[in-house]
C-alpha cells in the first residue's frame, strides 16, 4: 500500500508534539517518558533491557536514566554483575507516572472519540507486526 509510510509519520510527529506538551507540565519528554513506561510495566531493569526494547542506542537510555535520577524518579541499584546497573522507580517516579497515565490516556481517548471499536483493535493489533516486520527487514534482534 503506496503512502502507508507518509501517513503514519503525519500522525507521529503531531503525536510526539501532543505528547511532549502533556508531558511538560511534569518537566519530562516523551523520550524520558518511555524509560519511566518501561521500568513501570516491567519491573526493575537494566539498561541493555530498555535499549533493546526500544531499539535504541545503550547511551541514549544512559542519558535519560542520569536525567531522570536527578529529577529523582529513579534510582540505580547494583546487579549481582557489578557492571550491571538495576534501574527502577523511586515513590516520586510512581507517583508522576500515575499522573501521566492519566493524562496520556485522556488524550488516548480524545484521539479515538470518532473512531469504532473495530477500527482501534485492527490498528492496535496491526502496529507490532509493522513493528515486528521493519526489525526483521533491518536484520534487528529486537522484538
Amino acid at each position: 500500500m503506496q503512502g502507508f509510510f507518509q501517513r503514519f509519520l503525519m500522525l507521529y510527529r503531531p503525536l510526539i508534539s501532543k505528547l511532549n506538551e502533556l508531558l511538560d507540565d511534569y518537566d519530562l519528554s516523551y523520550s524520558l517518558w518511555q524509560v519511566i513506561f518501561y521500568v513501570k510495566n516491567n519491573g526493575p531493569s537494566t539498561l541493555v533491557d530498555i535499549s533493546g526494547h526500544y531499539n535504541i542506542e545503550k547511551p541514549t537510555i544512559t542519558r535519560n536514566v542520569q536525567r531522570l535520577q536527578e529529577k529523582l524518579l529513579l534510582e540505580v541499584v547494583p546487579g549481582k554483575d557489578k557492571r550491571e546497573k538495576i534501574i527502577k522507580l523511586t515513590s516520586r517516579g510512581e507517583e508522576i507516572y500515575k499522573a501521566c497515565r492519566e493524562k496520556i490516556t485522556e488524550l488516548e481517548y480524545k484521539v479515538m472519540m470518532d473512531i469504532t471499536k473495530e477500527e482501534q483493535t485492527a490498528a492496535f493489533d496491526v502496529l507490532p507486526k509493522i513493528r515486528k516486520n521493519l526489525i526483521n527487514i533491518e536484520g534487528g534482534k529486537h522484538e
